[in-house]
């Protein structure tokens, strides 16, 4: 299993576009350097009224399927 952290600022006028359908995608680099792309959909358990702000760790299986995302 590989895990790996990484931080998170989205405001909610931009987690809108999302909802809205513009966007289902969200680009993010993780500590090491890698470049992940997620769906927004796994974020909005983490959606609060000022957006999506934090330190996450996030954790795939061997075949890069995602495990678990966690908020820190």
């Amino acid at each position: 299993m590989t895990r790996t952290t990484f931080s998170l600022n989205i405001s909610v006028d931009n987690y809108l576009r999302y909802y809205q359908g513009s966007a289902t995608w969200i680009r993010i680099q993780a500590d090491n350097g890698q470049m992940l792309k997620l769906p927004a959909s796994n974020f909005r358990k983490f959606l609060t009224h000022s957006g999506i702000h934090g330190r996450f760790m996030i954790e795939f299986d061997d075949q890069l399927k995602l495990v678990g995302l966690t908020k820190l």
